[in-house]
């Protein structure tokens, strides 16, 4: 192979394990930063990211010669971002070239040329120890931006070498934050499948993170079909239509599908009518009865299914209606996968849910891009359908029961004469310190209980994950006390609610 000419600050493509090419530049490694032993490689700060990576020489590629070529085999939105953010990068290099040079025509003669700067060849050993200074390299650079990953997928008619992240010894990439405390910010690229084995003989397998808020993903060419239009699945559809997906929906209330017909959706009349017309349907509603009658009722989804047609249910049910539902689909020919979300409204929205499905393997990789584009990570648990319902209301039963402990403490704080937001404050910087419960109890003190996971659904959920327990005679005590609270918080008129709301049954 032909060596590859390479220096600090040249622009170049890099391609890293099954990641598509990203435009990033050459720079200098931070100085706790060993150099990976073996092949060649260089340190690359990604446009349009905070990422910088160690890249093999052979993953290089010069940014200019090649930039046609990009281009045309990677359309996605935070490309078209990295892309220009390379060209801003340029605009303001060439702005300094001119003044520099202008202010060198007037400068004295005597004055002394800078020092070049030394090429990196393939077969330099030492090219960063003696390399400039981080502030060298930085001053120009463009500003990062939010996106924290690289973009997810393949990409066809690219052609380098082949070198999986998993069994690649020299790869090491870090996400280097602004925080004062770099050591605690590194974060891997990607994480690569874990595969649990479980004492049962089951296998959970996560998969890769998902990377569609943070990059541009390829979507599925098959019809996708939507049915349910509430606080998770609007921010699902929203999703799957900005990352490039074909989306058809259905809601029963019809007029919730008017914000996504004008954003390119298309319209079903019948949840029947979505399956006939889509390869994957998916449904996202409140609770088994709803699920149950969406697949069952008049013009519901069995009337519409075909074989190979695949129907995905992501609501939040008990086992044994999952169960029921997939040997229906499946007598019709269909293919059914299970796949509960871990979230809520603000996540939906942002396309960071998790998702835990089960089922048909098949059909969980054929929905691929879909989860990514709604979520940040998704698991696939081997073994029957029902097990991901099992998970998810495991899941929910923690959530809703931590929920409830929290509003106790905050009520207690209160009663016993104490400050609930130096309770909150100190809360915060311990062991428990977490998003969820800095902003829950930044609401409940704000009087703020706007739906973002309704309480009637974490009681349900509770219900149900009791109910389970009660199915292998296995005790939920503190799910049990949670459930009352939540029961007498939905007997104050609070169902519609935040669960956080669940705070005003201690209160009255």
């Amino acid at each position: 192979m032909a060596t590859v000419h390479l220096r600090i600050g040249d622009l170049v493509w890099g391609k890293l394990g099954r990641y598509p090419p990203w435009p990033g530049k050459i720079v200098s490694p931070p100085k706790d930063l060993k150099k990976p032993r073996g092949k060649k490689c260089f340190f690359v700060k990604f446009f349009g990211t905070e990422d910088h990576a160690w890249i093999k020489v052979e993953q290089l590629k010069p940014y200019h010669p090649h930039k046609e070529e990009m281009i045309k085999i990677n359309k996605g939105k935070r490309f078209q971002q990295a892309v220009d953010a390379v060209e801003e990068y340029l605009k303001k290099a060439k702005g300094k070239d001119q003044t520099h040079s202008d202010d060198k025509s007037k400068s004295d003669k005597g004055r002394k040329a800078a020092k070049p700067m030394k090429i990196i060849e393939e077969d330099d050993e030492d090219a960063f120890k003696g390399g400039s200074s981080d502030k060298e390299q930085t001053d120009s650079d463009p500003e990062p931006s939010s996106v924290r990953r690289l973009v997810a997928g393949t990409v066809s008619g690219f052609k380098w070498e082949s070198s999986p992240v998993k069994d690649d010894p020299h790869f090491h990439h870090f996400l280097l934050s602004q925080s004062e405390k770099p050591a605690s910010s590194m974060e891997p690229i990607t994480k690569r499948l874990k595969i649990i084995e479980e004492d049962t003989g089951s296998t959970s397998i996560q998969a890769a993170d998902s990377t569609a808020i943070n990059g541009s993903i390829t979507p599925t060419d098959k019809r996708i079909g939507f049915l349910g239009l509430g606080l998770m699945g609007s921010g699902v559809v929203s999703n799957l239509l900005k990352m490039g997906h074909v989306v058809t929906v259905w809601n029963r209330t019809a007029e919730k599908c008017d914000l996504f017909i004008q954003e390119g959706a298309r319209l079903g009349r019948t949840p029947a009518e979505v399956v006939s017309m889509c390869d994957i349907t998916f449904s996202c509603v409140s609770d088994p009865k709803a699920a149950r009658d969406l697949v069952l009722g008049p013009s519901g989804v069995l009337q519409g299914i075909r074989p190979g047609k695949c129907y995905v249910e992501m609501s939040t049910v008990d086992p044994e209606t999952i169960t029921e539902l997939a040997q229906v689909i499946t007598s019709r020919g269909g293919r059914f996968l299970e796949a509960p979300v871990s979230g809520s409204q603000q996540l939906s929205n942002d396309g960071m849910l998790v998702i835990v499905a089960a089922g048909d393997r098949s059909v969980y990789e054929d929905c691929s891009s879909c989860f990514q584009a709604m979520g940040k990570t998704s698991f696939f648990i081997a073994g029957e359908a029902g097990n991901a319902a099992r998970m998810m209301l495991i899941l929910n039963m923690v959530q809703g029961s931590f929920m409830a402990t929290i509003a106790e403490g905050l009520t207690l704080a209160q009663a016993t004469g104490q400050s609930q937001q130096t309770f909150l404050d100190i809360l915060c910087q311990g062991q428990m310190a977490s998003t969820f419960v800095d902003q829950k109890c930044q609401n409940i003190l704000q009087g703020n209980f706007k739906p973002d996971y309704y309480l009637k659904h974490i009681q349900k959920d509770l219900r149900l994950a009791i109910s389970m327990g009660d199915s292998v005679n296995h005790p939920t005590p503190m799910a049990a006390a949670a459930n009352e609270v939540y029961k007498r918080a939905k007997a104050l008129d609070q169902s519609d609610n935040d669960m956080s709301a669940v705070y005003r049954a201690y209160i009255h």
